[in-house]
């Protein structure tokens, strides 16, 4: 009777969570009892362990990058990101230079400015065009379509951001660069000539502009959806105050929902700059993959760092020396910084508005 007596009152503690902010409610009441369940503990280790498994294979990418591109940082020092000529030698020649105890091909040159120049300003064209484009869609979406259409067409928006690079890459090669070379870009250069970025030569088509828009189209979906996920946490109540007070929908979009989901919104848009800045293929197909110089013009052929290791890697294995395989290693890390100091001020802040989302709905 005492047993059974005992089980119940534990059983009612549980039931009606009277164990208090002390004790942890009924999970506490288990605990203290040593009631946990095996199956709460591994479940707990495996997460642990899956986190940390994404922390050591960043950590273990780093360490790679740092080992195959030592040997470049020591030979081009700063000269590496600060000059503009890519060389990497004479390949049919004896002939080798040393320095700093590292060693390259006679006539070996690493620098890499063209390449950065390239990824951000194609970066930036991207940004510049898709904001407008993904914060519209995502309050059509969200404020003025009915609930069951928004979400059907949510659907489609994401489907957009899977859609492989090259696919879109073949689109701009086929359908974007000869818009651009024969009726876009003469368009932009007879209306906006007097800016210096517009005027001519247009050339091809292939080029910075063709970049931004292809990038563009890549970034749109995943700035759109973001800020689609963001805006629907808007207090309700607050946005049918707004109403009651007499303000119109936009008004109250731009009073109420924008200011309340600018924090996710701009992490939103800095997640699709840090997409746009790794891009590869798509870029490599319209970009012109320029080299050894810098674009003066919007419709300038234009090399990304991405784009580039992918374009020179092949000629790279045949350097006796592998410095320029070290070299394209260090690009990659260049690359991989930039992406670090994009994409984790952008999560942190969609993972603040989503905090911020659950508080006002509490």
């Amino acid at each position: 009777m005492i047993a059974t007596s005992g089980r119940g009152q534990i059983a009612e503690r549980v039931r009606k969570g009277a164990a208090g902010p002390k004790a942890g409610g009924a999970l506490g009441v288990l605990q203290r009892m040593g009631r946990v369940r095996v199956g709460d503990v591994l479940l707990k280790v495996l997460t642990g362990v899956v986190a940390g498994g994404a922390i050591l294979a960043m950590l273990a990418i780093l360490v790679f990058l740092l080992r195959d591109s030592w040997p470049s940082i020591v030979y081009n020092g700063w000269h590496f990101v600060t000059s503009q000529t890519w060389n990497i030698g004479s390949l049919y020649s004896t002939a080798v230079t040393h320095r700093n105890g590292a060693t390259a091909a006679a006539g070996a040159s690493f620098g890499i400015l063209p390449f950065i120049v390239g990824t951000v300003l194609s970066s930036l064209i991207a940004v510049v065009l898709a904001i407008p484009l993904a914060v519209a869609l995502a309050l059509l979406l969200v404020e003025y379509l009915p609930a069951k259409i928004g979400d059907s067409l949510s659907f489609m928006v994401e489907m957009l951001a899977g859609i492989p690079s090259v696919v879109l890459g073949l689109w701009g090669l086929a359908v974007l660069i000869p818009w651009i070379g024969q009726s876009f870009g003469p368009f932009l250069a007879h209306w906006l000539g007097w800016i210096p970025i517009f005027k001519g030569p247009i050339g091809s088509g292939q080029g910075l502009l063709a970049s931004g828009i292809v990038l563009t189209v890549m970034i749109v979906p995943i700035i759109a959806a973001s800020t689609r996920d963001v805006l629907r946490q808007t207090p309700r109540e607050t946005k049918d105050g707004a109403l009651a007070l007499g303000l119109t929908r936009w008004e109250v979009i731009r009073a109420v929902s924008l200011p309340w989901a600018s924090s996710g919104i701009f992490g939103a848009v800095v997640l699709g700059l840090g997409r746009a800045l790794g891009e590869t293929m798509a870029v490599l197909m319209v970009s012109g993959n320029a080299a050894n110089y810098l674009p003066h013009n919007i419709y300038s052929p234009v090399g990304t760092m991405a784009a580039t290791i992918v374009s020179f890697l092949d000629s790279a294995m045949s350097d006796p020396t592998h410095m320029a395989v070290h070299a394209l290693a260090e690009v990659a890390l260049v690359l991989f910084v930039i992406s670090v100091v994009v994409n984790v001020p952008a999560r942190l802040l969609l993972s603040a508005a989503a905090r911020k989302g659950g508080v006002q709905a509490q």
